[in-house]
């Protein structure tokens, strides 16, 4: 599927979407096939705030709760942890007195120069 990432703007005409994004130099404007797999920046939408009346409101709301049961999904685990192991402890590193022996070291010990 096409793909368009950190839309700032997305437009839905017909069977396309054009999506504008940010880039370095200014922006992009895409025109993508549906169906498309598109993410968005922060700046796409402006957050509604909740008003003290409505959440009000909400709290005097039932709450309804499902188990997964209820809607016929199996959540038992399906995988089986074999083995963990922490990585290897590293070397605690040293400290030279002058460049000389930094070079030194790293010709004749680390073999990297």
């Amino acid at each position: 599927w096409p793909q368009a990432t950190n839309a700032s703007k997305v437009e839905v005409t017909g069977g396309t979407v054009k999506v504008t994004r940010e880039i370095d130099g200014g922006l992009e404007t895409l025109e993508l096939d549906l169906p498309a797999v598109i993410t968005t920046d922060l700046r796409l939408n402006e957050p509604r705030y909740a008003t003290l009346p409505n959440i009000m409101k909400a709290k005097k709301k039932p709450l309804d709760t499902t188990s997964p049961a209820d809607l016929g999904v199996d959540v038992a685990p399906r995988l089986t942890l074999v083995e963990a192991t922490d990585p290897p402890e590293r070397a605690p590193g040293i400290k030279v007195a002058d460049v000389a022996t930094l070079v030194d070291k790293l010709k004749n010990e680390a073999k990297v120069i």
